[in-house]
């Protein structure tokens, strides 16, 4: 058992590293890095292929990585905007780690980005639990998943430094109670703030992307009660965040790996940033963060020459 316990908390110390170290570089060059969490269908594309789109009005130099386990469609929706996207295929791992984040943008990115939108692949329990280096974690969810949808996921929620409601153009239709899903919101995460979108109508459109660009000229962000309760076991990287690596509750997924989910970590500025995490043992040569499962590949999408593979 020792040596399980052991195993994860090197895994998950492994990702902590590279989130921290990943923060750094991007924070020196002036990138700002968005994690959006949602479930499948959450209309989490449609919103970021809008506020990207408005990014390009502004003259916002942005970039956005997309994650799914198959299929480019979501890159090829976002490449409409006109900005440079990349496509990861997971093929089966249930999220991103920041290992893998690194490795994508290595070579990729331009320059001179100024906010970088990661779409984690559509979960609200795995990408929970995995810090990605961002600056600015955003948790997505539709009128039509329901207002008890912050308590059946309170790590996602709990960490969240902005939570997205998507879809309010329909959100009479399905009967949204707005006053109890802002309830348990808070109940999950006291005094994160609440907006409220519409990709079709335009509703809110340009408060994701003020909210980013607020958080890369140094502004104030949320700090999630989860991030600062404090943990049985730390991880700390210099001025890096400190890790929760207590278990949580276990998954099986795809790509055959068991996590513990308890996270809460600090960023030097104060911010809740990300979680602590871990897996046990699944298959393939590497069992750590950064690994990219059997046969994944990634995608350079160019808005006007389609989608060109890349190793």
């Amino acid at each position: 058992m020792c040596r399980v316990v052991d195993l994860r908390q090197a895994v998950l110390a492994k990702n902590d590293s590279a989130a921290h170290t990943l923060r750094t570089e991007l924070t020196a060059r002036g990138t700002t890095v968005v994690n959006l969490l949602s479930s499948p269908g959450s209309g989490k594309t449609a919103l970021l292929e809008r506020e990207l789109g408005l990014a390009r009005e502004r003259g916002v130099a942005v970039a956005a990585l997309t994650a799914d386990l198959a299929t480019e469609n979501d890159a090829l929706r976002l490449a409409r905007s006109g900005v440079p996207v990349k496509q990861v295929l997971t093929d089966g791992l249930c999220h991103l780690e920041a290992g893998m984040l690194g490795r994508h943008l290595d070579g990729w990115m331009p320059e001179d980005t100024r906010l970088l939108f990661v779409e984690n692949v559509g979960n609200l329990v795995c990408p929970a639990s995995y810090d990605l280096g961002e600056s600015l974690r955003v948790v997505l969810a539709s009128v039509t998943e329901g207002e008890d949808k912050p308590l059946k996921y309170p790590t996602a929620f709990g960490l969240a430094q902005l939570v997205v409601v998507t879809k309010t153009d329909i959100a009479q239709a399905v009967e949204f109670d707005e006053a109890a899903f802002r309830a348990h919101v808070q109940q999950v995460n006291p005094g994160v703030e609440v907006v409220l979108t519409s990709a079709r109508r335009g509703e809110g459109l340009g408060i994701l992307l003020d909210r980013a660009l607020a958080v890369g000229a140094g502004g104030a962000v949320h700090a999630p009660v989860m991030a600062q309760q404090p943990p049985a076991h730390h991880h700390h990287h210099g001025e890096g965040p400190a890790h929760d690596h207590a278990a949580g509750h276990d998954h099986d997924h795809a790509a055959g790996h068991t996590h513990d989910h308890v996270p809460g970590h600090h960023h030097a500025s104060g911010a809740g940033h990300g979680p602590g995490h871990g897996h046990g043992p699944g298959p393939g040569p590497e069992n750590g963060p950064g690994h990219t499962g059997p046969g994944s590949a990634t995608r350079a999408v160019h808005p006007h020459s389609g989608v060109v593979p890349t190793r």
